[in-house]
């Protein structure tokens, strides 16, 4: 082989060689971490669509990170909304070495998760936990897209005051992290608006039957009863409260019972027309994306809507845009890019606070008319 032709050969094999190396593909893993089992599991449904509907997307882009085409996958875990079972997912996702987490959707299995990702130096980000305790241990590796219940349960309890000029409220909760939460922020709201409370009462997040607690408010004559937990007990409490005569009684939420699920849980009681819940975000129609967006998830899954998924899918875009401006996919490289977000996606403009709160959140008001989860402002 004459020395011309070795060259060609060596130049060739040196391109094919290149070729390979800027096609090889990276399998880069996003944890996700919600109840996909029990009474949550609409919820939990929901979000894991809208991870899994972003990971298409961003496959569909053909990404480039150091070099190498990624190909991002989901690894779903169920924790059942129990927060043993919520860091035992953590600690799975961790050991399982995946680059980022969305999730949980629950505070009470947030929370404690949220230690485990800091100390195994993996972020997560939540489109659906609104405890304000999450950020407060200042972990580098938490963040929120949503309002937390400081924004929820105050606007609520203004609502309640100025608008409907409410003076007397009974309150209701769960006690589980979310529901207590939001219930004790709407408590402090109203009573510094002039409201008085008449009657605390608690239940569970397992719960169905809540006559003897409703029979005990009513004797109390509130205008309006705050519950403080998600849309498994709102719908049977709504029925009940319509069989006790409660019917002119208001009842309000936060966003674990502004759902779509909640009309069919309250099985036709008239007491949904009562009902006002609130959204830590904007409505469909004022997201920048939002409706073109929802019209893209019902083709995908129809008749599973609730609230988060188009939170959960901002999320993974935000961990991947870190990725991105990191030139890197490990968490030890691109984590510290989070903090310097500055994205705009479906549900709004993303920047973060310094302790991984959303700049800016807005809130939504809702409250049901024909049986349709219909926006107040």
């Amino acid at each position: 082989m004459n020395l011309k032709l070795k060259l060609t050969v060596a130049t060739a094999m040196t391109m094919v060689a290149g070729f390979v190396a800027a096609q090889e593909t990276q399998v880069v893993k996003i944890g996700h971490v919600a109840p996909m089992s029990g009474g949550q599991a609409h919820y939990g449904k929901d979000n894991e669509n809208g991870v899994r509907m972003a990971i298409e997307d961003l496959n569909a882009q053909n990404i480039v990170i150091a070099g190498k085409k990624i190909k991002f996958e989901i690894v779903a875990e169920d924790d059942a909304a129990d927060p043993k079972q919520g860091t035992a997912a953590a600690q799975k996702l961790c050991d399982s070495k995946v680059a980022g987490v969305v999730g949980h959707l629950n505070s009470g299995t947030t929370i404690p998760a949220a230690k485990i990702y800091n100390d195994c130096g993996i972020p997560h980000v939540t489109g659906a936990a609104t405890n304000p305790s999450l950020t407060k241990p200042g972990y580098k590796t938490t963040y929120r897209i949503i309002a937390n219940d400081n924004a929820l349960g105050a606007g609520l309890a203004f609502y309640a005051a100025d608008i409907l000029k409410l003076k007397k409220v009974a309150i209701i909760d769960d006690r589980t992290a979310y529901g207590q939460g939001v219930a004790d922020v709407f408590k402090r709201t109203a009573q510094q608006k002039g409201m008085q409370i008449v009657d605390e009462q608690f239940t569970t997040d397992k719960a169905t039957d809540f006559m003897a607690i409703l029979t005990a408010i009513k004797a109390k004559a509130p205008d309006a009863i705050f519950y403080g937990g998600m849309d498994p007990q709102g719908g049977p409490m709504l029925r009940q409260m319509e069989q006790l005569g409660m019917s002119n009684v208001k009842y309000f939420g936060g966003d674990g019972i502004c759902t779509t699920a909640i009309a069919n849980l309250a099985a036709g009681a008239k007491t949904l027309n009562n009902v006002v819940c609130a959204e830590g975000g904007s409505s469909l129609a004022k997201m920048p994306g939002g409706e073109a967006w929802k019209k893209r998830y019902d083709a995908k899954y129809p008749g599973q809507f609730q609230i988060y998924s188009p939170y959960t899918y901002d999320a993974t875009f935000v961990l991947v845009d870190a990725m991105k401006r990191a030139n890197s996919t490990n968490p030890k490289v691109y984590t510290s890019e989070l903090i310097k977000t500055n994205f705009k996606g479906v549900t709004t403009h993303i920047a973060f606070e310094p302790n991984g709160e959303l700049k800016n959140p807005a809130i939504t008001l809702y409250a049901y008319k024909d049986g349709k989860k219909t926006p107040l402002n």
